[in-house]
């Protein structure tokens, strides 16, 4: 138990990035330019279903100023994130899924020239049935209207049934059992960074290429594979961010196109995708329908639930054999569950494919459940959040369906909430049209296990130390915002007793980094700060023993703090941090070490006990207060109160920046964004202008309290803070307008229609 104070994890310090960032400097990907570039663009198929007969690029091909042309025979290896459904084509060649699903590819001299070359490739398409619901994918029988061969029945990608405990005698003892249905409507990240890409084919036949990803060791994976190239000549630089959220964490197809494009012209080639592409390429947010059966005592208490989700996936895998698991595995580490039972589909259909975005997979059942929760207490008589905080999880327990829980704040958020909203003085007493709605949730900080099952390291950490006292940490994670650079830097500074300043970090390049799996799932502050701060307790180790010899103290005295080394019982005996360094390289050699992370192992072994486990998991809670014009259904959120439990705040600066931008992302999904199209397939809405989300004139207070439990499987304690507070928000919306008007929205988005 640490009881020295923290110099640096705790305080309100700035992102290391920010500056660079402020004044213009962080250059994003589609920043490069490189000598004897060329411009590529990709050829989309206009419709949703079809074959395609045959491709003919010949005029392209003579276009002055093109310089490659390819399709699909030229990358004929699939892909796809997830190592048991790689059923994605760089080109499509036998059959397009969905209108955008690209076809060809062109690298030329200019932009222009491209989307003029473009023009000139003609595809002969026979159209197929498109089937764009899930209603209809379900009832799909015919061959031919098998979005893919692979599926066994109908357009089912996958389908997941688990029973916990004894459900059937879980409803027997219920005294009360509701059910209902819900349907959360598909939407997308909307980055103000677009997708970018660029290649550059080397004279020594090596690769590499710079793009805006999460992930660019599974990115780095897929190059290997769909070129046929071994991964040691493959350089994959992940550049900043403008904004992922998930959906730049799958390998694209104008990723590999690049490449291949570079490795045909020996120029490098660049692509910028276009706002409306950017929709096209999606992975964003399942559509769900849902339908729960809760089982409760007349006191509110729940003895059974049985879940089923189904998803629309689009038109290809992506994360989705994940996403269905999530839609059912989080609901258990909220409240008390003895007995549950989930069911869940993933269904292809016609539309750009889905994947995860922020949350990945527990909104939509979040949603669900909250709202179902606030109906029973009205029909029951009591107060949601006492029919919540008689049931809540204990810490150190393990749940039904084998979920293990470390520390839990959700009493304290809840508490906490409350008493700021002043839930008991406003909680159906506020007038007619004005209400308040409150909501609980749980999420993961970080995967229990990686994409590609195996035995290796999910991060890696390599610290050097230079002899003029500099630093630099190398990591594989990229930072999409969310501060991860940061928090890499400020581990390594209190555990070295220096400033931050004083740290250059190295990250996301796979020839010079060690492997992280990626920025997604709420992992990086748990696992590369954990792996972090093993490194430098390496270095600690030589550091205190030259220090240990020069101030002749015992090595257990010694702190780093300051600046220096010193001795706790005499700080006045102590060595400058850069001298110390230089002597231990003379002592030892150069000086260097690694740490690395893997999580600890999970209670359950059964088939899908691979999602939903977790070192820890990080709660909140939101009392939401809004007003509803009963005449046009215009609703205007008043101010929103959320309280995290984030385990320790390596920096509450960063920590309510990440929790504020969660609920942004709340509300848009909750009052206006849809991912929805036309019954040809196309995008009803691909621009800015159409797609709404919430500006800062729609932005209201919002009142961020930071629960700290000092969880012992995070860095210093710390939890996840980037996606677990979106979660709650949603449905807190959904009841705070009952509240309001008595009116029952049980679809998302809730407008004025």
């Amino acid at each position: 138990m640490r009881t020295k104070p923290f110099s640096v994890i705790g305080k309100p310090l700035r992102k290391v990035d920010a500056m660079a960032k402020c004044v213009g400097e962080t250059r994003y990907a589609d920043d490069l330019d490189l000598p004897r570039m060329t411009f590529a663009k990709l050829l989309r198929s206009p419709l949703p279903h079809a074959r395609i007969r045959g491709i003919r690029t010949d005029k392209a091909v003579a276009l002055e100023g093109v310089y490659a042309v390819i399709t699909g025979v030229d990358l004929p290896e699939k892909f796809g994130i997830m190592p048991s459904t790689q059923d994605e084509e760089a080109l499509a060649i036998e059959k397009v899924r969905y209108a955008g699903d690209p076809v060809a590819a062109i690298a030329a001299s200019s932009e222009a020239v491209a989307e003029k070359a473009l023009n000139l490739i003609e595809v002969d398409y026979e159209p197929l049935k498109p089937i764009l619901s899930i209603e209809e994918a379900l009832g799909a029988t015919a061959e031919s209207d098998r979005i893919h061969a692979w599926n066994r029945r109908a357009n089912i990608q996958k389908a997941a049934s688990f029973e916990f405990g004894d459900v059937a005698r879980g409803f027997e003892q219920a005294e009360r059992i509701f059910e209902d249905t819900f349907f959360f409507q598909g939407n997308t990240h909307l980055p103000m960074e677009q997708y970018c890409a660029l290649a550059q084919y080397g004279p020594q036949d090596k690769l590499t290429l710079w793009s805006s990803t999460q992930t660019p060791h599974y990115l780095h994976r897929a190059l290997a594979k769909v070129l046929g190239m071994p991964m040691s000549r493959i350089r994959v630089i992940a550049t900043p961010v403008g904004g992922g959220f998930g959906g730049k964490s799958d390998p694209f197809s104008h990723e590999i196109c690049v490449a291949k494009l570079s490795m045909i012209t020996g120029r490098p080639v660049k692509i910028t995708l276009t706002r409306e592409e950017s929709f096209y390429v999606h992975r964003g947010r399942h559509p769900v329908k849902m339908r729960i059966k809760t089982g409760v005592k007349n006191d509110g208490t729940l003895q059974a639930m049985h879940f089923q989700s189904f998803l629309d996936g689009g038109g290809y895998s992506s994360y989705g054999l994940a996403t269905v698991y999530y839609t059912g595995a989080l609901q258990t580490v909220t409240y008390k569950l003895p007995a549950y039972k989930f069911e869940g589909v993933r269904v292809f259909t016609n539309k750009p494919p889905c994947g995860p975005k922020r949350g990945h997979g527990t909104p939509q059942p979040r949603f669900a459940m909250e709202v179902q929760l606030d109906k029973i207490a009205e029909k029951l008589g009591l107060d949601p959040i006492d029919l919540r905080l008689k049931q809540l999880v204990e810490p150190n327990s393990v749940t039904v369906n084998g979920l293990r829980i470390s520390t839990t704040g959700l009493r304290e958020c809840i508490e906490k909430v409350a008493a700021k909203a002043e839930w008991k003085k406003k909680f159906r007493r506020l007038p007619y049209g004005r209400g308040v709605g409150f909501a609980a949730s749980s999420y993961i900080s970080g995967a229990g296990l990686p994409i590609y099952w195996n035995q290796m390291p999910h991060s890696g950490v390599q610290i050097r130390l230079d002899r003029g006292g500099g630093i630099t940490v190398f990591c594989g994670s990229i930072d999409i915002g969310q501060g991860s650079d940061s928090v890499l830097a400020f581990a390594v500074a209190e555990e070295l007793g220096v400033d931050p300043a004083d740290i250059r970090v190295v990250t996301a390049d796979t020839d010079l980094t060690p492997v992280d799996l990626g920025s997604y799932s709420s992992r990086v502050t748990v696992m590369t700060g954990n792996a972090a701060i093993q490194a430098c307790r390496k270095l600690k180790e030589m550091l205190f023993q030259v220090a240990s010899e020069l101030l002749e103290v015992p090595p257990n005295d010694l702190e780093m703090a300051e600046g220096q080394i010193r001795s706790q019982r005499h700080p006045e005996g102590a060595i400058g941090f850069a001298d110390c360094v230089e002597k231990a390289e003379a002592k030892f050699g150069t000086l260097g070490a690694t740490g690395s992370y893997s999580p600890p192992k999970h209670p359950a072994n059964y088939k899908g006990s691979g999602v939903g486990p977790t070192p820890s998991y990080s709660y909140s809670a939101s009392i939401v207060e809004l007003c509803c014009d009963p005449e046009t259904a215009e609703i205007k959120i008043a101010k929103i109160w959320i309280a995290h439990d984030c385990g320790r705040a390596f920096n509450p600066l960063l920590v309510e920046g990440q929790v504020e931008g969660s609920v942004y992302m709340a509300l848009g999904e909750v009052l206006m964004e849809e991912q929805v199209f036309r019954k040809n397939g196309l995008h009803k809405y691909p621009s800015i202008l159409e797609y709404k989300s919430p500006t800062t004139l729609e932005t209201p207070e919002i009142e961020t309290i930071l629960v700290e439990t000092n969880d012992p499987e995070g860095p210093f304690g710390a939890k996840e803070a980037g996606q677990g507070p979106l979660l709650p928000v949603i449905p807190a919306v959904a009841n705070a307008l009952y509240d309001a008007v008595g009116v029952r929205i049980d679809e998302i988005p809730i407008t004025p229609d």
